[in-house]
């Protein structure tokens, strides 16, 4: 079913948007409207409308505007909701007729607007529904009885009434009203979609006076002075629409129209709310639209009315007669037995009829003649509307030549601006990369000095772990050595125990060959006198051989004492051999784990020399990066408005020059000793710091030198930038580090400090002792200028009371009794500077003279000189218009400035003298006294001279009774051009004492060197 209906909305949208130039037909839309209803959105209908050309035909674009506002006002609720996903689409289209300035386009972008502002309005406020019908009560509740919801509410109504009648003023404007358009199929096109806005505008004006009434009851008047304005002007126009609305033939039979009053309502008055009527629009229900006339006029105009005479004569005779045979009158077999007055009845009551029918013959025979004059008209009419059509063809030819040129143009923009599109994609593609880049250097950096920092950490570790190694082989060592000794005695004991026991063997053999020989001579004894005494014999024989047993026996004893220290003396060889086994193992595995540690102490030394060597490539890189930043800044445009002074530059070559020094000693230290690289990683990168700002700086001093010298600064730090850079490219090279030569870096420096020295001011350059006597010299003479001026000003005033008298005399001795005063508070502050400077030099000179502090601190003994000159020279031009003003040739404005110059001539020798003074000072304390009574005194002086201006000027009464009119006239015009004289110069002197002052400024700050620690770059 729902198909069905998707089938049938969509092609009564077709029929209702075509490109044909006539009014939408009012079926086509009913049907739309019914069809969001059954598919509570507008889903099927925008399906449709995407499908059209809408934005290469203005009509198809102009009904798709009227079909759309119908669905808006009538369709389901959620036609709003859909179709704001397509809001974008219709501001495309809409600015995209707006090129047009005539004809359907022009419309076209008008309704456009008209419908986004409807459907935004009604999206803010969901309470209204799309007719904005809605009762007193919802009204109060869409504005929540918020006084500034009801205020923004009535500017959004006034926005979309201001939308409405730009549309009523667009096809009013675009009609021929001296032709009977409203007639023609062309015209009504253009005015079908006026109803809706007409009924748009009703509600609109209605709750807009109703919610103007209740804003005026809860605010003021004067706040809602903008909402009156708006509103009248609004009224003006709707009322004038209205009215050339209801003249038309065409609204005539399809609205009536209302008519609103002859003035706008007071606002002001709360009771005229009481007599505002709310405008109704009223439509005839039987004829809604012009759509339905079209449809009897142009489909079907003969079928309609030939047909309609028989079926009505046939339904009435029918009626009236019946179709039964039994009822019928004119049944002749039962005619005899009626009565004569039921005939006579019948025949009065069929003549009746035949009357009847006659005159309805005769009206349809009119109406009949009606339709055929209306189509005679209806033929001129589309004769007229087919050269109208030829005309807007041609027109359209036109138009649609002058689209694909203006079609052309807007390619190739949208070809432009695509490219400059991806153009900026890319540089934000590039800045982003750039920026990504930067991120993962510092990244880097910041790993890398991590990384440097676990390196030194691990090699702390590494050398602690030597430590304990090299302790470790030491105790090895004394462990060997004591086992070598032990074995050795060892050796020695078993040695001498074995010479001794060979010793006693041998002993013991000799005692048994003595034994041995003593028994054989025995024997040789025995046999020779064996003759002699054979009892002596015997006994001899029984003794030897009691002392032979003894022998043998004693001699067993030796062999088995020998048999024992033999066993020994094998157990403590073995013991010495197993000794000898363990102590060699052990020394070989104490051997082992100290090559093994040898070894890894290596290679921990070589990860350590190349984490130093990284580190100090890291450091290389970000310097040469720093470098190259510098030069790239000079090359950028955005560094040309940049400026630096010549002191400044100097300062910072002198640094860079001191930093390379260092720089050189440090490599050196390190090609003698690695292990000392962070002190050349922390001085690499300084000097990378240092030489790209004295680039940076160079560049920008030499924005404000003359041009030859601009060139040539220019050249040096360019050359400078190079040098820098060759030399961090050897320096990245292992092999290069010791080759690396800094001299053409030294040398392009100094040429950079030789040029910063020649641009320094040379004004103010003096030598030691001169600078110190020009300080006291000019402290006296500002002192002698204020003595001179005092004494000259007391002359003035006897001068004054011997010849003035009144007010004159009046006037000049205050004037100068002020003056004294200021000199005295002067005179008072210069003594209390100098015991301030003599303070400060006392306190910071320590063992040198006070000329030498003088010259060492030139600057601010130049601030000094400069201050005392100010001050002398503002007492003495003071005193000077102190006497023409009392001689009556001088202005009192004169001494008025005078007096300010004097105040800040003062002002600056105090913050010149506290630069360098202790805050804790009892002579600041006073210094600073003094100042406020200096400041006192010249507001003295101030305030007397415009005091005694007055008075002057109330003597000099000015008199016009015995002038003339033209007299009168003549000095009127006289004073205005006067007036516009001094009015000219007073601005041109504005204008040149501030450029008097800028220039004062710029030189005082060159000569005495203000701000010098922290002059850069703009």
């Amino acid at each position: 079913m729902l198909e069905v209906h998707a089938d049938k909305g969509a092609v009564s949208i077709n029929k209702a948007i075509n490109t044909q130039e006539v009014a939408v037909k009012e079926k086509h839309a009913r049907t739309c409207i019914l069809g969001t209803h059954h598919e509570k959105g507008a889903h099927t209908f925008w399906a449709a409308v995407n499908r059209l050309p809408l934005s290469s035909n203005a009509v198809l674009c102009w009904k798709f505007c009227h079909v759309f506002h119908k669905l808006l006002r009538d369709g389901h609720p959620n036609v709003i909701k859909d179709s704001m996903r397509n809001k974008a689409d219709l501001t495309d289209m809409s600015r995209m007729w707006g090129h047009l300035s005539e004809g359907y386009g022009k419309l076209c972008s008008i309704y456009l607007k008209l419908l986004i502002t409807k459907m935004e309005f009604h999206i803010k406020n969901p309470r209204f529904p799309g007719n904005l019908q809605m009762s007193n009560r919802q009204l109060d509740e869409a504005g929540e009885n918020d006084v500034n919801n009801f205020f923004q509410l009535t500017v959004e109504m006034f926005d979309y009434l201001e939308c409405e009648l730009n549309l009523f003023l667009g096809v009013f404007s675009s009609l021929d009203m001296s032709r009977s358009v409203s007639v023609t199929a062309a015209g009504q096109c253009r005015l079908a979609p006026l109803i809706q806005v007409i009924l748009d505008s009703s509600h609109l004006y209605d709750y807009t006076v109703k919610l103007l009434f209740k804003l005026h009851s809860c605010l003021p008047a004067d706040t809602l002075q903008g909402h009156r304005d708006r509103f009248q002007e609004q009224f003006k126009k709707l009322k004038s629409l209205f009215y050339r609305s209801s003249n038309l033939q065409y609204f005539k039979r399809l609205i009536q129209i209302p008519q609103l009053p002859e003035n706008p309502p007071n606002f002001l008055r709360a009771s005229a709310l009481s007599e505002h009527i709310s405008p109704v629009v009223v439509i005839p229900a039987e004829s809604s639209s012009p759509e339905s006339e079209h449809v009897v006029e142009t489909e079907d105009l003969v079928d309609t009315d030939v047909p309609a005479l028989p079926a009505a004569v046939e339904t009435t005779f029918d009626d009236l007669f019946g179709t039964s045979a039994a009822i019928d009158p004119f049944n002749f077999n039962s005619q005899n037995g009626m009565r004569k007055d039921d005939k006579d009845r019948l025949i009065e009551q069929l003549t009746r009829e035949i009357e009847a029918l006659k005159e309805e013959l005769e009206s349809f025979r009119l109406e009949s003649g009606r339709l055929c004059q209306a189509l005679r008209g209806r033929v001129s009419e589309l004769e007229a509307e087919l050269a109208e059509q030829s005309h807007l063809r041609l027109q359209a030819a036109g138009e649609s030549e002058f689209l694909k040129a203006e079609l052309e143009d807007l390619r190739r923009v949208r070809e432009d601006t695509e490219k400059e599109q991806r153009s900026l994609t890319e540089i934000e593609k590039k800045a982003q990369a750039n920026e990504q880049r930067y991120t993962k250097l510092k990244e880097k950096y910041t790993e890398l000095v991590q990384s440097h920092a676990d390196l030194l950490r691990k090699n702390a570790e590494v050398t602690r772990q030597m430590t304990v190694a090299r302790a470790a082989q030491d105790e090895v060592e004394e462990v060997r050595r004591e086992m070598q000794e032990k074995v050795k005695s060892a050796q020695e004991v078993a040695e001498r125990q074995e010479r001794d026991q060979l010793h006693q063997l041998q002993e013991l053999q000799r005692e048994l060959v003595s034994n041995r020989v003593e028994l054989e001579s025995l024997k040789t004894t025995m046999a020779s006198s064996q003759q002699a005494s054979s009892e002596v014999l015997s006994t001899q024989l029984v003794a030897l051989e009691t002392e032979k047993a003894e022998l043998v026996q004693s001699l067993s004893k030796v062999e088995a004492e020998l048999a024992v220290r033999g066993e020994e003396l094998e157990r403590v060889q073995s013991s010495l051999a197993t000794e000898r086994e363990s102590g060699v193992k052990m020394a070989e595995a104490l051997q082992n784990q100290l090559n093994e540690k040898e070894s890894r102490e290596q290679a921990l030394e070589s990860q350590l020399v190349a984490a130093r060597w990284s580190s100090l490539q890291g450091a290389v890189e970000e310097a040469e990066k720093i470098i190259q930043d510098s030069l790239a800044q000079i090359d950028d445009p955005a560094h040309i408005s940049c400026t630096s002074s010549a002191d400044y530059l100097a300062s910072r070559c002198q640094a860079s020059l001191d930093c390379m020094e260092r720089l050189h000693s440090a490599g050196e230290a390190f090609l003698a000793d690695n292990t000392g690289v962070s002190d050349l990683v922390r001085v690499v990168t300084q000097c990378g710091h240092l030489v790209g700002d004295t680039i940076v700086q160079g560049s920008a001093t030499s924005h404000m030198v003359p041009v030859e010298q601009a060139d040539a600064l220019s050249e040096s730090v360019k050359a400078c930038g190079a040098e820098a850079l060759a030399l961090l490219g050897q320096m990245k090279q292992q092999d290069s580090l010791a080759a690396a030569d800094d001299s053409k870096l030294r040398a392009a420096l100094e040429a950079i400090l030789a040029t910063a020295e020649k641009l320094r001011p040379r004004g103010l350059e003096l030598q030691q002792g001169e600078l110190g006597d020009l300080v006291e010299q000019e402290m006296a003479a500002t002192s002698a200028a204020v003595e001179s001026a005092a004494a000259r000003i007391e002359e003035m005033l006897n001068k004054s009371r011997a010849v003035d008298t009144g007010i004159k005399m009046e006037v000049n001795e205050r004037i100068l009794a002020s003056c004294t005063e200021l000199m005295q508070t002067i005179k008072e502050l210069i003594l209390s500077s100098k015991d301030l400077q003599r303070d400060i030099v006392e306190g910071g000179r320590g063992a040198a003279s006070m000329k030498e502090f003088y010259a060492k601190n030139s600057r601010w003994t130049e601030g000094l000189i400069s201050a005392s000159k100010a001050v002398g020279w503002g007492a003495t031009v003071m005193v000077d218009a102190a006497d023409l003003v009392v001689q009556g040739k001088g202005k009192f404005e004169e001494l008025m400035v005078c007096s300010h110059e004097i105040a800040a001539s003062t002002a600056q020798l105090v913050a010149a003298s506290k630069v360098k003074a202790d805050k804790d000072s009892a002579k600041l304390h006073r210094l600073q006294h003094a100042s406020r009574g200096v400041t006192q005194a010249t507001a003295a002086v101030v305030a007397s001279t415009k005091s005694g201006k007055s008075q002057i000027e109330e003597t000099d009464t000015m008199d016009f009774s015995s002038m003339t009119l033209t007299q009168i006239k003549r000095q009127e015009m006289d004073a205005q051009v006067m007036v516009l004289e001094l009015e000219t110069r007073l601005q041109k002197e504005r204008e040149r004492l501030g450029e008097l002052r800028k220039k004062h400024y710029e030189l005082a700050g060159v000569a005495e060197g203000w701000d010098e620690g922290e002059e850069g770059t703009g």
